[in-house]
């Protein structure tokens, strides 16, 4: 880029930027897809768990995990030249939720990560977002040795409307979450078009 233009003379281009939610139970890997996917050093707020947290954080299916998220996570991915995207990720425990309308605030959508082994960790995150009519979709996250499910049997598990797209993905992989990413662009832009039809219809 040369005084502000390209070398090929065309001026640049002012992204849209978009701001993306990633939430789902505690330890479902929600600071791992930030970190997989985001081209800044994502910016954390883990903190070791401790004794005196152990009656309020359940570890019970992850009892390898040490660490926890206090605030949020954030990333930032461009998908085109046109179009970045900012990634929250909520904090997991219930003692946590007063920061989620914080968060909220201004999401275009969000991704609820769910774990086949602990599913029902998941659904005060899809209760959060249904309520408050923001589009989201769920990302079943594939741990290794975890059971597969069909798709239509996890959305049935969770009592998701049709319309709600239900991917699977790997957190870790960098491709995998730009798949998902990509669905919840395109989910919240045609749910805000249905909208947009309902009001004027």
């Amino acid at each position: 880029m040369i005084f502000g233009r390209t070398e090929r003379g065309k001026a640049p281009v002012e992204p849209v930027t978009l701001k993306i939610l990633v939430a789902g139970g505690f330890g479902v890997g929600k600071t791992t897809l930030v970190g997989a996917v985001s081209e800044i050093k994502p910016l954390r707020t883990e903190e070791l768990l401790t004794e005196a947290g152990r009656p309020v954080d359940d570890t019970s299916g992850v009892e390898g995990k040490h660490t926890t998220t206090v605030a949020m996570d954030f990333g930032r991915i461009t998908l085109r030249e046109d179009l970045v995207l900012y990634l929250f990720g909520t904090p997991g425990q219930d003692r946590f939720w007063f920061l989620w309308d914080e968060l909220a605030t201004g999401a275009l959508g969000a991704v609820v990560l769910a774990d086949t082994r602990r599913l029902e960790d998941c659904f005060a995150a899809v209760d959060y977002f249904e309520r408050r009519s923001i589009p989201f979709v769920v990302g079943v996250n594939c741990f290794e040795g975890a059971s597969r499910y069909p798709v239509e049997d996890v959305r049935q598990a969770l009592d998701l409307d049709s319309a709600v797209p239900v991917v699977l993905c790997d957190a870790r992989g960098r491709e995998s979450v730009k798949e998902v990413l990509i669905e919840v662009v395109q989910h919240a832009m045609a749910y805000a078009a249905d909208r947009r039809r309902t009001l004027t219809s």
